[in-house]
Formats: C-alpha cells, structure tokens, sequence
C-alpha cells in the first residue's frame, strides 16, 4: 500500500511541476468548472473543485453499490439454501423408498419362511423314522427364527421410516419459509435494481463531466489514491490543522499552501489529495 501511495503522490507532483507559476489568484466563489489556459491559477483550483467533487460522486456510487452488492449475495445464499433443502429433502425420500423396498423383502420372507412351516409340519406327519422327524423339527426352528428376525427387522425399518418422514415434514416447512424468503429478498433487489441504477447513471454522468477538467495523469493518480485509501476517500478536507483522511497533523507552512491553490497538495502521512474549505465551499456551490 505504502509503495501504491508514493507512486501516486509522485505523480501528482510530476503535474504539479508542470504547471508554469503566475501571480494573479482567482476568488474561488467567482470560478466557474472550465478550463482556462490564460490563468493557471484557475485551472489549478478548478482541478480541485473537480476533484472534490468527483470524490464525493464517486463516494455515493460507492454506497448504492454496497447497498445493492449485499442483497445478491442475500439472494445467492438463500438460493443455495432453497437447493440444498430441495437436495435433502429428495435424498430423504430415496431413504424411504429403500426402507419401503426392505420391509417388503421381509414381509416376504416371512410369508416363504410361513409357507415353509407348515409344509414340514406336514411332511412331519409322514416321516419313517425319528432321524427325519428331528430334522424336519430343526427346520421348523429355523424358519420361525427367520420369521422373528424379519418382524424385528420390519420394526426397526418402520421407526426408521417415521423418522425420516419426522424429517421431510421440517425440511419442507422451512424449505417453504426459505422459499418466501428467497421471493421478498428476489423483489427487493428488484426494486433496488431498478431504482438505483437510474440514480447511478445520473451520477455517472456528473462524473464524467468533472473528469473532462482533470488530465487523465491526475486521474490516474486519484485512482490509485483511492484504492489503496481507506473508505475509497482520495480526496479530503483539511479539518482543525488535519488532514481529514488520516487526522495527521498538517503544518502551518503547508496549510498555506493550501489555500494559496497554486497546486496539488497530498498528505506526507496517507498520499491523500488535500483541500480547504473554500475549495469545498466552491464545489458546493457549483452543485
């Protein structure tokens, strides 16, 4: 950031060399936005009121954009939430319907297991001789272990089952707040969209015609000030002997620089652009 700063502060200085002294001031209250090559003091103060003024339009684009910027991001968050509700939701029901296809498959070797029962009590009934009577006996055993295996099976799919279907019934109820949600947050943006982007074309415009009195040098150094500024503030007031961006204090020798506008004055401490309050009341006044 430091070396963003020194490379903008030297360019500001590079332009400031080049503009040729003279001895005659302009009242600032009497400056109109245009340019002037007869009077370089003019042009100098109206650079400032320019830039002034393109700071404080480029500062309220800045806020609708931070305004606008945290509802799509609301929206894109809600939405992820809405898909990924509708996501478990369907796994949930791919759970049940594989629990639905287990307690068939047990309900059904139940009935095998049944129908294998009474075929060897039957067979009972006919056996020659105690070895096939045993064996006969053990298979019956074994079939109504299977039966009590799948009823206990079938029990634990059913709670199972409850229990997801407990889960679809909350998931749907707050995919459907999410869902209203989504559509207020969808018509706000909407609103704001529409609004806001009328009022940024406005300001848009505003800008462009401040920046026509700004060599593209200088603007380019109030870009880079600006991004590396806290706040997006390039441009800033000299407050009670400060510098309005840092809060350095500025000394008497430079404050009246300053005011003199014979050029472009930066903070040493932050590389902000530096102006007086008449180059603040001027800008005002051409609003």
């Amino acid at each position: 950031m430091a070396a963003k700063k020194k490379t903008a502060k030297a360019e500001v200085e590079q332009i400031e060399q080049k503009e040729p002294k003279v001895q005659k001031q302009t009242p600032i209250a009497n400056i109109p936005i245009q340019e002037d090559a007869d009077d370089t003091v003019f042009s100098i103060e109206n650079k400032l009121i320019a830039l002034y003024n393109l700071q404080q339009i480029d500062s309220q684009i800045d806020r609708i954009r931070i305004v606008r910027g945290e509802l799509p991001l609301e929206v894109e968050d809600l939405e992820d939430e809405v898909v990924g509700l509708e996501t478990r939701i369907s796994n949930f029901r791919k759970e049940v319907e594989g629990i639905k296809a287990k307690i068939t498959e047990f309900e059904q070797n139940i009935q095998t297991s049944k129908t294998l029962v009474e075929k060897y009590n039957a067979q009972q009934m006919n056996v020659r001789n105690n070895r096939e009577f045993e064996s006969l006996k053990k298979e019956i055993e074994f079939q109504n272990l299977e039966i009590q295996l799948s009823e206990k099976k079938i029990k634990e799919f059913n709670l199972s089952q409850a229990a997801k279907k407990e889960e679809i019934s909350k998931a749907k109820q707050e995919l459907d707040e999410r869902r209203g949600d989504l559509d207020q947050k969808k018509k706000e943006l909407k609103d704001i969209v529409s609004e806001t982007e009328r009022e940024e074309e406005v300001l848009k415009v505003q800008s462009e015609n401040n920046q026509k009195v700004i060599e593209e040098r200088l603007l380019n150094a109030y870009a880079r000030i600006r991004k590396s500024a806290r706040n997006g503030l390039a441009v800033v007031m000299v407050e009670r002997d400060a510098c309005g961006g840092c809060f350095s204090k500025i000394p008497p020798q430079r404050q009246l620089d300053i005011k003199m506008h014979k050029k472009i004055i930066v903070c040493e401490y932050c590389g902000r652009i530096l102006v007086d309050p008449m180059i603040v009341e001027a800008a005002q006044n051409k609003e």
